[in-house]
């Protein structure tokens, strides 16, 4: 049974979905102060936040069962990710829930910023008419700017389009392709900032973006510019801003986030008459709230039954909607990464990793995480997963690499690694049979089709006669039943390699027993 808390109000929507899934118990306590969280969020395997809660360094200390971390919106400013990746725990938020909103509030800012709709507004609610004092100009023939092309500029992109305006777009991370297929132009910055008529803000807060408009990149603008923010509030520096609409080089601007929410009374934008002020509406539609409240609910239940992860901010890998083809090749890698790290005699220090295959290939990151996750488990205290592995394995000295030709073995969507201590190395290649059933197919020069699942143990032992029925009639005589033995050999009369699949864990004296065989040189029991 898994507990979820509820620290922010998220609306009807996601609480039924809670409230009515199996296994779960949901508890809306909102309004906690940082010391009642502290004190509660033990109880708890997932919490859910709106912006209101601060998910602290302190909060997630105290959190000893926490897996999943759902924001219900999109900004994560209020939680501390880097916290929650050491410690294993899955942030997620909802990116695409708000976007349409987000979109069209972008445009209303932009129109009324453009038609003087606020002030004249006022005005006539003052019972003045001052109609040519408010002339505005239009949209249609002008350039719009839109920095950072995610899911939320491309809505702007086509909204501004309707209204028969230039596009085009700064944004390193989208390809030309998607660019031409939505028809706008792709530029660098320097050439967005000097053409544009208007510009739009769309990505997300981080040291790169902080002040993004700043003095200096006002400076590099056209005469009469239009800046709208709907993004984040610590795109702009307000004091810059602030100077640039009062001297006329910024015409106007839409502003619907600030650096501090609620904006001080001394906010340097406040009272400018050519800025129209929002107090963060991007997201508040009923759709969006709706939509908001539904995905979190259902994305934080998905991720505690394991069945998807949906939008997670911190995964060392992508994890869209294939995630559940890759969750069978990261649970034999999983394997192979407990494996390894039980079969070596002494500590690993680099590990290659191979992954063949055209279904297999695509998954090489999580993949890799994965068997991190099954190596790092062993090793070290804590709740090792997917999350946290590669960031503590590099902490730990070990490197990963991708590597060609480290197995034998030819199979379709071949998982295979090669792990390196001082004066050693293991290869290990394994295959999902079906699509989903596991099987180890190499171990250095043994090839085998192991079962790697449930009570093994592992063998090497001299390959003389005798030692299968020896070992059989030892177990026999503990009530211990064989379910399946996979033995390999390199060549006659050296050593065989052996993974024997038990219904049941034999006792102490049945392995000590094994152990005193002269011919069985190593014997390990897994329980994979």
């Amino acid at each position: 049974m898994f507990r979820i808390l509820v620290s922010d109000d998220i609306g009807a929507h996601g609480i039924d979905i809670l409230q009515g899934a199996d296994d779960t118990v949901c508890d809306v306590k909102t309004g906690l102060s940082p010391d009642e969280l502290i004190a509660v969020i033990g109880e708890y395997d997932a919490l859910i936040v709106r912006s209101a809660t601060k998910v602290t360094g302190a909060v997630l200390d105290a959190a000893s069962k926490l897996k999943i971390i759902g924001r219900a919106g999109m900004g994560v400013d209020n939680i501390d990710v880097t916290a929650a990746t050491q410690r294993g725990v899955i942030v997620m938020n909802t990116p695409s829930a708000n976007s349409v909103a987000t979109a069209e509030q972008t445009m209303a800012l932009m129109l009324a910023a453009t038609r003087h709709t606020a002030i004249a507004h006022q005005t006539v609610a003052e019972g003045r008419w001052e109609r040519s004092k408010y002339a505005g100009t239009e949209l249609s023939g002008k350039t719009l700017g839109i920095v950072g092309f995610g899911r939320i500029g491309r809505l702007v992109a086509a909204r501004a389009k309707a209204f028969d305006m230039d596009v085009m777009a700064f944004d390193p991370y989208v390809s030309e392709e998607i660019a031409q297929d939505t028809g706008v132009t792709l530029v660098n910055l320097d050439d967005l900032l000097s053409r544009s008529d208007y510009i739009t803000l769309h990505v997300p807060s981080s040291p790169a973006t902080d002040n993004l408009i700043s003095t200096d990149s006002i400076a590099a603008m056209k005469d009469g510019v239009v800046i709208i923010n709907a993004a984040r509030g610590t795109l702009i520096d307000e004091a810059a801003l602030a100077e640039a609409l009062k001297s006329g080089k910024v015409r106007a601007a839409g502003i619907d986030v600030y650096r501090t929410e609620p904006p001080a009374k001394d906010n340097p934008l406040i009272g400018l008459p050519n800025v129209v002020h929002t107090p963060h509406l991007g997201a508040s539609t009923a759709e969006a709230q709706r939509d908001v409240s539904a995905q979190i609910a259902a994305q934080v239940i998905d991720a505690l039954d394991g069945t998807d992860i949906r939008n997670p901010v911190n995964l060392p890998f992508e994890a869209g909607p294939k995630f559940a083809e890759a969750m069978p090749y990261m649970a034999l890698a999983d394997k192979l990464g407990v494996l390894q790290f039980h079969m070596a005699p002494a500590p690993i220090r680099r590990i290659e990793i191979e992954v063949r295959g055209d279904v297999a290939e695509k998954l090489t990151r999580p993949i890799a995480a994965a068997l991190l996750a099954g190596l790092l488990r062993n090793l070290l205290a804590g709740d090792i997963n997917y999350v946290n592995a590669p960031l503590l394995a590099e902490q730990h000295g070990i490197t990963v690499s991708q590597a060609k030709g480290v197995a034998s073995a030819e199979y379709t969507n071949l998982v295979s690694c090669r792990v390196h201590w001082d004066d050693g190395s293991r290869i290990m290649a394994g295959v999902l049979f079906g699509g989903s059933e596991p099987r180890l197919v190499q171990v250095s020069g043994y090839h085998l089709d192991v079962d790697p699942t449930g009570l093994l143990l592992i063998m090497l032992n001299k390959d003389v006669p005798g030692v299968i029925g020896m070992v059989g009639t030892t177990l026999g005589r503990f009530g211990v039943n064989i379910a399946e033995w996979r033995l390999g050999r390199s060549e006659p009369g050296t050593e065989a390699l052996s993974f024997i699949n038990l219904d049941a864990e034999p006792p102490a004296e049945a392995i000590e027993a094994l152990r005193s065989e002269a011919a069985i040189e190593k014997l390990l029991l897994l329980s994979l």
